[in-house]
């Protein structure tokens, strides 16, 4: 389903880190008419005002960023929040853009959606084979109902709905919030802020051992864009069946496709390298009466691969674009 330059496309959650960045990949293409709404103009929760929003605009693509995210603490301490904004946001756009006919959307999740103890990397066939990780099971199974909702509607109505699972994200509009920022916008932060203000040492939860993949936000952009150029539902359903079908292709299912650089980093590797990057003098003080969460999250980039799309941005130049991006965000603030 080719796009035009011209085609109306629609991206949801414009503000954030993932959609802003694709907002900036697709103007810097050349496409001319990206509708955008604010939470204030917009609020996907509302299923009338969705319904509403859809019958006026027509979006010809829709590119679903919007969510309801956090880190460790916020997961787990707004559980129902989690789990009721974001199936609200996810039921509300997807069935209005099969009623309004899109020609194509893009849905993004994240590859919390894997079990805890799933085998690493996490390819997508691991989706639903043991339990998920308690403190973000209310995120993660919004999420895997969104993936299971696209494929859905894509069996029974012939929409083109496809899904793509980034690993943590890191960039320029990060959520720098302490209490509900993920692990390395949190520790930039916290890093910096030692540094300004002369600590002698920063306490990092746990024992710094985990291990975790990142990917720049442009580089996420990068990929989604590619897909909705380059993939439809209909190329994911003919590689699965003559890949994996032998008995009359009736089960269709893990057709969302991981992003990731699949390469990872210790928590504590990650810290030593930010505290190099902001020019800390300090002690990093690891607590281990905290908890680690998931030792090893990695993903299968494999199937993204095989499509003709890997990461351009290594994790040191990304960290030191985002530490120049928050220091100027720190400037205007002050």
């Amino acid at each position: 389903m080719p796009i035009r330059k011209t085609s109306k496309i629609y991206i949801a959650g414009h503000r954030g880190l993932v959609g802003s960045a694709i907002v900036k990949n697709l103007e810097s293409r050349g496409y001319t008419n990206l509708i955008t709404k604010t939470h204030k103009e917009l609020d996907l929760i509302n299923q009338q005002a969705v319904a509403e929003f859809f019958e006026q605009e027509k979006p010809e693509f829709v590119i679903l960023a919007a969510a309801k995210v956090g880190g460790i603490v916020a997961n787990n301490t707004y559980r129902a929040d989690f789990i009721y904004e974001n199936l609200q946001i996810q039921n509300n756009v997807i069935h209005q853009s099969f009623v309004h006919g899109v020609k194509k959307l893009l849905f993004l999740g994240s590859t919390c959606i894997y079990p805890k103890n799933a085998p690493q990397p996490m390819s997508e066939d691991s989706l639903l084979t043991s339990p998920l990780e308690y403190t973000n099971e209310p995120y993660a199974i919004a999420k895997i109902a969104g993936i299971k909702m696209c494929e859905s509607y894509n069996i029974q109505y012939g929409t083109n709905f496809i899904s793509v699972m980034p690993t943590n994200l890191y960039g320029p509009n990060d959520n720098f919030d302490l209490e509900t920022s993920h692990v390395l916008p949190a520790l930039l932060r916290k890093i910096h802020e030692a540094k300004i203000n002369n600590e002698p040492k920063v306490e990092i939860w746990g024992s710094g051992n985990p291990r975790r993949e990142f990917l720049y936000s442009e580089d996420m952009a990068d990929a989604c864009v590619f897909l909705m150029q380059n993939r439809d539902f209909k190329d994911v359903v003919e590689s699965y069946i003559s890949d994996s079908c032998t008995s009359g292709c009736e089960q269709i299912t893990n057709t969302h496709i991981n992003i990731g650089t699949g390469e990872d980093i210790s928590i504590k590797e990650l810290a030593y390298l930010i505290k190099d990057i902001v020019g800390y003098r300090g002690e990093l003080y690891f607590n281990t009466d905290k908890p680690d969460g998931t030792m090893v999250k990695l993903t299968d980039p494999s199937k993204l691969h095989a499509l003709g799309w890997k990461h351009k941005v290594e994790l040191e130049d990304g960290i030191k674009t985002v530490y120049e991006w928050y220091l100027n965000q720190t400037k205007q603030e002050n």
